[in-house]
This record gives C-alpha cells, sequence and structure tokens, in this order.
C-alpha cells in the first residue's frame, strides 16, 4: 500500500474531541511514516475567525445556558425532515461563501494526498468543493460520536468511519452507500493501544492499590457539575479515591481544590493532562459527560462509565448507545451519583459485565486501522502504471 506522505486534516475547536481525533490520526500517520507531512488544521480559525466567535461562540454559549433549545435544535436537524434538509442545506451555503476561497487557496499550497476530517462543518465544505471540481482528491469524514446525525453525511464523501458496526447501517439510510462505511472505531491517541504497567502507575499517583479508584472528568473544558459531584463521592459512606480532571477549566481547578479539602477520601486533581491514558488505566469507573472522544478512550481501556446530566443532542444519543450496550449506566440528579457509584463497586459480577461489554466495544487501535484504510483508499485512487 502507498505510504501517506502528505494528508490534512481538518477539524474544529468546539470542545476539545474533534481535535483529539484529529491529532490522534495525525500520530498514528506518522508512526506508520514518520517523514509523513500532517497538518491539522483548525478550519474556521483559519479561513473566517468570525465564524469561530458567531457560530462556535454561539454554541458554546447554547451548551452552557440553554441547552434545552441546543437540543430542540438537534433533534429537528438529526433527521432527512424538510427543516433538516433546509437548514442544512442553508447552511453549508453560507460556509462555502465565507470558507472556500481562502480554504482552496490552501489545499492548493498543501497539495495533500488525501483531505480528512473531523467535524461535520468542514465535510459540508469540501462536499461543495469536490461538485465544484475544485478538490480533486478523497475526503474521509470521521464520525466522533456514537450516534449518526444529518449534518454529517454527504455524497462527495469517499468514505465514512464510524466508531462501530451498529452504526453502519444509520448512514446508509441517509442514501450513503453501505460499502464506503468502516467501523474502524473513534479514533483516540495510541498511546491507548500501548500497554501499560498498573502498579507503577498507581505507585507515581500514590493510589492505594486497595481502594476503589474513581475518575473523574469533565471533558478537555471542564464541563459538568464536577464539583458536586467530587463533594457527594468524596464524602460518600463508600471508602474510595478519587482522580478529578478539570481540562483547561482554570477557575473550576481551584474550586476543586477547595472542595477536596473538605472531604474524607483521597482526592488528586488534576488540570488538563496528557496522560489520561495511564488515568484510566487504573481506574474503575469513570464520572462525567458523554463526549465521544472521552468516552471512545474508556472504552478502550474497558472502564465503566457512570454518566451525569448528558447534554441535550449527541451526548443524549451517546448516553442512550452505550447505556443499551452495557458499558454505562446514566444518573440525572448529582445526588444520586455516590449511591449509583457504591451499587456498581459493591456489585463485582455488574462491574466486570460493564468492563467486558466495554472491551468488546473499545477500539484502541481505531486511529492505527483508520490510517491503514487511508491507505487503501489512496491506492485505489492512484493509477496502476503510477504504482508500478
Amino acid at each position: 500500500m502507498p505510504a501517506l506522505k502528505r494528508v490534512v486534516i481538518l477539524s474544529v475547536m468546539a470542545g476539545t474531541g474533534h481535535m483529539r481525533a484529529a491529532c490522534a490520526l495525525r500520530e498514528a500517520i506518522r508512526e506508520s511514516n514518520p517523514a509523513a507531512e500532517v497538518i491539522v488544521l483548525d478550519t474556521f480559525r483559519y479561513t473566517a475567525p468570525f465564524l469561530e466567535k458567531v457560530v462556535l461562540g454561539t454554541y458554546m454559549e447554547m451548551l452552557k445556558i440553554t441547552p434545552v433549545v441546543y437540543g430542540y435544535l438537534y433533534r429537528r436537524a438529526e433527521k432527512s425532515q424538510p427543516f433538516s434538509v433546509f437548514a442544512k442545506q442553508e447552511f453549508n451555503r453560507i460556509l462555502n461563501r465565507l470558507t472556500a476561497p481562502k480554504l482552496v487557496k490552501f489545499l492548493n499550497q498543501a497539495r495533500p494526498q488525501l483531505v480528512v476530517c473531523t467535524h461535520p462543518f468542514p465535510v459540508g465544505i469540501l462536499d461543495r468543493l469536490k461538485s465544484q471540481g475544485l478538490l480533486r482528491v478523497p475526503v474521509v469524514a470521521t464520525i466522533t460520536d456514537f450516534t449518526i446525525h444529518s449534518f454529517w453525511i454527504f455524497p462527495g464523501v469517499d468514505a465514512y468511519l464510524v466508531a462501530c458496526e451498529d452504526l453502519k447501517g444509520p448512514v446508509a439510510e441517509f442514501g450513503f452507500p453501505l460499502e464506503k462505511v468502516f467501523a474502524t472505531g473513534i479514533p483516540i491517541d495510541p498511546a491507548f493501544a500501548r500497554p501499560v504497567d498498573r502498579l507503577s502507575i498507581q505507585k507515581k499517583l500514590e493510589l492505594n492499590p486497595f481502594l476503589p479508584t474513581i475518575l473523574v472528568m469533565g471533558g478537555g473544558l471542564g464541563l459538568g457539575p464536577l464539583a458536586e459531584v467530587v463533594q457527594y463521592l468524596g464524602n460518600g459512606s463508600m471508602p474510595c479515591q478519587l482522580l478529578v480532571v478539570a481540562g483547561h477549566n482554570e477557575q473550576l481547578r481551584k474550586r476543586l481544590m477547595q472542595v477536596a479539602g473538605s472531604c474524607c477520601h483521597p482526592i488528586r486533581i488534576f488540570g488538563f493532562v496528557d496522560n489520561i491514558h495511564e488515568l484510566m488505566s487504573v481506574a474503575h469507573i469513570m464520572v462525567g459527560k458523554a463526549g465521544g472522544l472521552s468516552c471512545a478512550e474508556a472504552l478502550a481501556k474497558g472502564l465503566p462509565i457512570c454518566i451525569v446530566d448528558p447534554l441535550p443532542g449527541q451526548e443524549e444519543r451517546n448516553t442512550e448507545f452505550l447505556c443499551q450496550a452495557g458499558v454505562a449506566v446514566k444518573v440525572d440528579r448529582v445526588q444520586d451519583v455516590a449511591p449509583q457509584i457504591q451499587s456498581c463497586l459493591s456489585d463485582t459480577r455488574r462491574l466486570q459485565a460493564m468492563s467486558s461489554a466495554a472491551a468488546r466495544l473499545g477500539k484502541p487501535c481505531a486511529a492505527r486501522e483508520a490510517v491503514e484504510l487511508m491507505s487503501r483508499i489512496l491506492e485505489q485512487e492512484i493509477p496502476a502504471a503510477a504504482r508500478e
């Protein structure tokens, strides 16, 4: 198979998951070919910075202030209803008008063999460019949730990569050829596929090997009621120890430090970390939001998940999928977290069943499998004479 030498990965900084998937693919490409030129581009920030403020700013504020409204709009645009089709077409028409000229210039200069998208917005832009003959290389779209939304699906895409086999059919329901949908998994850091020494990690983190370890996360932005969760778990009746990741939310980290000081169980507070694979390796259960990347990472480690008050939209859909698969439990009220965690940790068979289900669904080598698929797609695009 031909080596990937020049690849452009288009993403958008909406939260951190989409960019983390892009960076995971970049690392996997470089593992297969250290000399490869891989560019990860924050599409809006490069092509139209004001769009980042308007579109993504509005998106983030809706999630923080009026998540119910976002959930309503998400559901209305979820299937091929008149609103969905119109909204998708109109939104992509505006995106193309504002971003396409600069993006075409960038792609002409970068001359990639292949373009990958880890966010739905760039997919629509590239679809229009291909239909206009302005882009002639394969386009691969990596869907970063455990659900399929109409805004991801466009006919000009050469391949869709989805989290698991069960999600191939929903892509085909939008009229996309099933043979061009591949269940490689959500791309996560290749570090998740490497073996780790649990005892040495426990020692490094100063963990008690005889206490259950609970990992509490709020994603890269530190969203959700983390402080309240930590307070309930940190003062719960079951002896345990907590690893708490606040992400880039420095204000939350400081608040968590104050909360931890008043708790009776051992708690370690972290900001943004680059060793989440190690923290997940020593945890017995994860508590937090239902972001696609965080959940995919937990599955890769066979880690059961307790999802607290998921945001309407893709988090709701991720929660439904993971609960149905037997790898997660959902808690709507923060005060119910401690009893639910105690129930899981005290029932060894239940916890083991959740862990086994997670391991079956997890794909620690997803990024590497995606790279292998891209190489196969590229081989099909190269004329036989050029390969000889």
